[in-house]
């Protein structure tokens, strides 16, 4: 398989570069343009547990992000609504549903892609080093990116860049 694109992904390619010119030249304004946003921040991004206590062992001991609260689920009786400190005042939440069906987990429109967290370059280091040695498959891209999956299949991602940069490009 070579790495060359058929005149066909050529063109696409382009389409959707120009697209992404169009909408940067329409919508992005330069940061001192831009206005105040209406948002404190991230209160919490919330996912799907088959499993509280193994949710609990792999974002907390593996990952080492604290768990910070486990209540039950206002909207599901029986139901529980934890939480992880992800850093700078964010959390990772998690939702059980015992006795419903809810599936295997599935990227859609509208749904879950990654959650990507930023951690210290050390910290990246050594949380590479866990995951690794806990049989947990990796995927590396730039020296600063570790994709991988959850126990429930959701992607995350460790980034060692620092909040608002991506791959030394500032972002915010």
């Amino acid at each position: 398989m070579t790495n060359e694109l058929t005149a066909e992904e050529t063109r696409r390619a382009q389409e959707h570069e120009e697209q992404r010119d169009r909408i940067r030249a329409e919508h992005l304004k330069p940061a001192g343009a831009r206005p105040a946003s209406s948002a404190r921040g991230l209160h919490h991004t919330a996912l799907v547990s088959s499993d509280v206590e193994a949710t609990v062992r792999f974002y907390q001991d593996l990952l080492e992000f604290p768990l910070t609260e486990l209540i039950e689920n206002r909207d599901y009786p029986g139901s529980s609504h934890f939480f992880f400190d992800i850093g700078n005042s964010n959390l990772l939440a998690f939702f059980d549903f015992p006795g419903l069906d809810v599936g295997p987990y599935a990227e859609v429109l509208g749904g879950l892609h990654h959650v990507a967290i930023s951690v210290e370059p050390t910290r990246w280091e050594h949380l590479r080093t866990k995951l690794t040695d806990a049989g947990i498959e990796l995927i590396e891209h730039s020296d600063v990116s570790l994709y991988f999956r959850d126990p429930d299949g959701a992607r995350l991602e460790l980034i060692a860049d620092p909040l608002g940069e991506m791959y030394g490009s500032h972002v915010l």
